[in-house]
């Protein structure tokens, strides 16, 4: 079964401080197994569906090779690390890479999913630094399968 976790937090526990604005705001190590047949490319997207506005995109990576079955810690930060033509999106933060869970003070828990899918694309054919509508719309009708781990963060 189709699935991706981290070394860095467990499925609904918390997410580590390290890993938020409040510490080193790096990207967590990820892992996934078993894609399903026909894999030809990833993509992975952070957000906070509890954001006060609505859903917060804190991360969007696309066309991430089939072979590639996982993203080192890190490799999200300062819109570097990433190889093989792998490309960030636009985050709603305004910036390409990795930012990390930041709710307001004081606005409780937030959950933050993880969302790795699997696609029948070798490349959505967009550029570095496209938004998350951008990505939706050049994967409607080629998500194979969908996988997530969501972990919990507050201020």
């Amino acid at each position: 079964m189709f699935r991706i976790e981290s070394p860095d937090f467990k499925e609904g526990g918390q997410i580590p401080k390290r890993y938020t604005c409040e510490g080193e705001n790096l990207s967590p190590h990820l892992v996934w197994r078993e894609p399903p047949q026909g894999t030809k490319s990833y993509v992975l997207v952070l957000e906070d569906p509890d954001a006060p506005m609505g859903t917060f995109v804190h991360w969007v990576v696309f066309d991430l090779p089939p072979d590639i079955t996982e993203i080192y810690k890190g490799a999200g930060n300062n819109g570097t690390g990433l190889e093989n033509g792998m490309k960030h999106g636009m985050t709603d933060f305004g910036q390409v890479g990795y930012g990390g869970p930041c709710p307001p003070k004081g606005h409780g828990m937030h959950r933050y999913s993880f969302i790795l899918k699997a696609t029948d694309l070798s490349s959505l054919g967009i550029d570095e630094g496209a938004k998350r509508s951008e990505v939706e719309r050049a994967l409607k009708g080629h998500v194979l399968a969908e996988t997530r781990i969501t972990a919990i963060y507050q201020r």
